[in-house]
């Protein structure tokens, strides 16, 4: 009988860890960044593109390019401001592209074949970043790397930590 409670115990204890870690509106965007990677893995641009808001995401690295570009001075903030917009858009272009994303998760060490988390797993490592928005840490220093935020009823990629990302930081 004690063995029982011990383990009745032990099980709602573990229900109530799992219940703290995984929300049910992370479970939900875990889902949508499932279907994300599952469209990466496929090269699947329509299932890519219904998963990222590209508009936002080209605003991310205008605001890089601008902030870089601030650093030379007054005529690099001109010519910064001036470049930027169409810099950001051809960006998005070669870029925001399925095969892109699986090069990047195989320089962060995913291998080819790999199975890819599970909705869980996912979950446990996403943190809520606002209203309607959660943010995948980074393992070893919980940087903040992708946020998404749900739009429509969908969880997108909205934003990423670009300076980590294009410098080719792993965290």
């Amino acid at each position: 009988m004690r063995a029982l409670r011990s383990g009745v115990g032990l099980a709602c204890a573990a229900l109530a860890t799992l219940q703290a870690c995984a929300t049910p509106e992370r479970l939900a965007a875990a889902g949508d960044i499932h279907a994300l990677l599952v469209s990466i893995r496929d090269d699947d641009r329509a299932g890519f593109d219904a998963h990222i808001d590209r508009t936002a995401l080209e605003a991310e690295v205008q605001a890089v390019l601008m902030r870089r570009a601030a650093r030379l001075g007054a005529a690099g903030t001109g010519l910064g401001v001036m470049a930027s917009g169409p810099l950001a858009h051809a960006a998005g272009t070669l870029l925001l592209r399925p095969d892109t994303f699986r090069a990047m998760a195989y320089a962060y060490g995913y291998q080819p074949g790999a199975p890819l988390p599970h909705t869980l797993a996912l979950a446990t490592a996403l943190r809520p970043s606002g209203s309607d928005q959660v943010c995948a840490v980074a393992p070893r220093t919980g940087a903040c790397l992708l946020t998404f935020a749900r739009e429509d009823g969908v969880w997108r990629l909205v934003a990423f930590d670009a300076h980590r990302i294009l410098d080719g930081a792993p965290s």
